[in-house]
């Protein structure tokens, strides 16, 4: 394997922001011939129902299938798939899912309301989403801890109904995923993927429900369909390539630090890792100890791409300036791996999530901390939140006017509707007044 050169970045320099502006930005968000392909395939489910399932399913999974009912997962084999896990991996799905259950516990939103001093009352009635669909990868690109991610905030929430849909290309089923479904309490298991899946979470289909909000990763198929359908239902988000940023004043192990930028670039090749330190020295140190460490990984390649092309090493003039490049970046992952992380994390403005501290690596977040994993990329996260409880539940507000209370807004009521020219608008109001004006 050659050497890997990783770009070294100098803040303060005149050209730094555009420089790190070029290694920030990722063009794999829009491709016209996946767009196109995408538009037929849902034009197709939307038309032909669960015909259309059954030959993408047949074209794209390579499986002869007769009905939908060969595609329906039900209870018991989510259940079968729970019992056959070795024990020390259903202990850790189960610790991870109680972790979550307590964490996004602390979320959920309740109802309010007040009365004013006439009677009036005002307010918000906070109710959870009737059903949801979670996407899920499938085959040996898996991940059981996604389910739990999604499922569980949904539960916390009191949706209804959870539908989940998951491929099986080859007739290659992932027990852990199965297992997850069932810890998660995932109500019903479709066998089928891509932006097929998507389509049938949507429109729904004869046998597949539609659902109100549709959540969970997936390939590009999977993202540019969710973008397409979105409006008919809600979705989370339209996710990018997995990043870290770590900030480091020094003092941490190379190696850890290392090994946690590997922990994004092993995701896959345009995933991003980026280490920021005000200690040049320090940096070196990390590219050492990625020259050594690299070819002991088994997603080496991977992780060589990642660093290549996307990754960089920011040498900074001291702490404040690192919070200032955080801030500009925004990213889905931010390690701070400092003396006083607490006090740092309160000068950070936009990340998805903040790992506190030397001892804290990013990879029990992706599994068992509590904190939701799917979180906001490509510095979307100045303006977005990792998911949550609250992207279950949906807020109505209350109002109920007491006649005196009528009487106070319908005056006010009817001169700015008078004013807009809005004339039933504004006599609307006033036959509430008690008099007419």
């Amino acid at each position: 394997m050659s050497t890997l050169s990783i770009r070294r970045l100098q803040a303060g320099q005149a050209d730094f922001w555009r420089e790190l502006e070029a290694v920030l930005a990722w063009e794999g968000g829009f491709d016209a011939s996946v767009h196109a392909t995408v538009r037929d395939i849902l034009t197709e489910v939307r038309r032909r129902g669960d015909a259309a399932l059954l030959d993408y399913t047949r074209r794209f999974d390579r499986l002869e299938v007769a009905s939908m009912a060969e595609l329906s997962l039900p209870e018991a084999r989510l259940r079968q798939a729970l019992d056959g896990l070795p024990v020390a991996q259903r202990e850790a799905l189960e610790f991870s899912a109680e972790r979550l259950r307590s964490y996004h516990a602390r979320q959920k939103m309740n109802s309010w309301s007040y009365t004013e001093e006439d009677g009036t009352v005002l307010g918000q009635q906070v109710t959870a989403l009737e059903r949801v669909g979670l996407y899920v990868p499938g085959g040996k690109a898996a991940y059981p801890s996604s389910v739990l991610m999604n499922a569980i905030p949904a539960r916390v929430a009191g949706v209804d109904e959870l539908i989940m849909v998951v491929p099986t290309p080859d007739g290659v089923v992932n027990e852990l995923v199965l297992a997850a479904a069932a810890i998660a309490g995932v109500d019903r298991v479709f066998a089928i993927g891509g932006a097929q899946a998507v389509a049938a979470l949507a429109y729904g289909t004869e046998s597949v429900p539609s659902v109100d909000k549709i959540v969970g990763p997936g390939n590009i198929y999977v993202a540019t369909a969710k973008g397409m359908v979105f409006g008919t239902v809600g979705i989370d988000m339209i996710a990018g390539p997995s990043e870290i940023l770590v900030v480091c004043d020094g003092q941490t192990d190379p190696d850890w630090i290392a090994m946690d930028l590997f922990s994004q670039a092993e995701h896959d090749e345009d995933a991003q890792s980026i280490l920021v330190s005000p200690d040049a020295a320090f940096l070196d140190a990390v590219e050492q100890s990625i020259q050594r460490l690299l070819p002991e990984m088994e997603r080496r390649e991977i992780i060589q791409t990642s660093l290549a092309s996307r990754g960089a090493l920011i040498h900074v003039a001291d702490l404040d300036q690192a919070v200032e490049v955080i801030n500009y970046i925004a990213p889905e992952h931010l390690e701070l791996s400092v003396e006083n992380a607490e006090a740092m994390a309160t000068q950070v403005r936009h990340a998805g999530a903040i790992f506190m501290g030397r001892y804290t690596a990013e990879a029990v977040g992706d599994y068992c901390a509590g904190p939701n994993h799917v979180l906001p990329t490509s510095r979307t996260a100045r303006f977005s939140s990792p998911l949550g409880v609250y992207d279950f539940q949906k807020r109505s507000s209350l109002i109920g006017c007491s006649p005196r209370g009528a009487r106070t807004l319908g005056r006010t009521a009817s001169i700015l509707a008078r004013g807009e020219g809005l004339t039933a608008h504004a006599r609307s109001a006033e036959y509430r007044l008690g008099e007419r004006e």
